[in-house]
């Protein structure tokens, strides 16, 4: 690793999760269709599986209210 990436990665450890989030999306968008196409397949691929558990009964639903205020508590 360089010195400019391990700095660069020191620094964005250092950000507050919201900014982490945004900087990820942003570096995920600058690689191109195909690794999205692999991240977004993947989530497919596990909301998938999650709504085959709800079905089953395995997994129970969560009101979208705490869905979230989870997520805000998360970010902040």
């Amino acid at each position: 690793m360089t010195a400019v990436l391990e700095k660069v990665e020191q620094e964005a450890l250092n950000l507050p999760k919201e900014e982490r989030a945004f900087l990820a999306d942003r570096l995920l968008s600058s690689l191109g269709g195909d690794v999205l196409s692999d991240v977004d397949a993947a989530w497919v691929m596990e909301a998938e599986h999650r709504y085959a558990e709800y079905k089953e009964g395995k997994r129970q639903p969560v009101p979208a209210s705490e869905v979230f205020s989870a997520a805000d508590r998360i970010l902040r």
